[in-house]
């Protein structure tokens, strides 16, 4: 039976440079880096969180949405987005939009990877946010 997410992947054209944005820049941790016949595996993670994000080589994927809105393949939960976003920004995180908005659910804004990878940055209702 499964029981859990364990991976995600996203494609990058460059491991080193997304290690960086994506430990560095957003403040996650490296969990697994092995070279094996395969390749490069390299993984980070949230924290304690399980779920580990795959940095695989490929071009970066590009989904279809609706309205001019594409939703990212990751999405991140913050305590306090706003809060949060000022220290990604300060540590030269790009964002689709000049700050944080409110929207049905909470709080949210876009970080963009250095392959143009959507990060989606999510804060669950209240704050500035709707109601959840």
């Amino acid at each position: 039976m499964l029981k859990n997410l364990m991976y995600v992947t996203v494609y990058v054209t460059d491991q080193d440079r997304a290690l960086a944005f994506y430990t560095e820049g957003l403040g996650l941790q490296k969990r697994i880096d092995y070279t094996g016949p395969d390749g490069r595996f390299l993984t980070v993670a949230a924290g304690d969180d399980p779920v580990e994000i795959i940095l695989w080589p490929g071009g970066p994927g590009q989904g279809q949405g609706q309205a001019d809105v594409v939703p990212g393949p990751v999405f991140l939960e913050s305590d306090d987005l706003v809060e949060e976003f000022k220290v990604l920004r300060s540590r030269g995180i790009e964002f689709d939009q000049p700050e944080p908005v409110p929207y049905p659910f909470g709080v949210r804004v876009t970080a963009v990877d250095p392959d143009g990878n959507r990060i989606e940055l999510r804060q669950r209702g209240g704050g500035r946010g709707g109601d959840s």
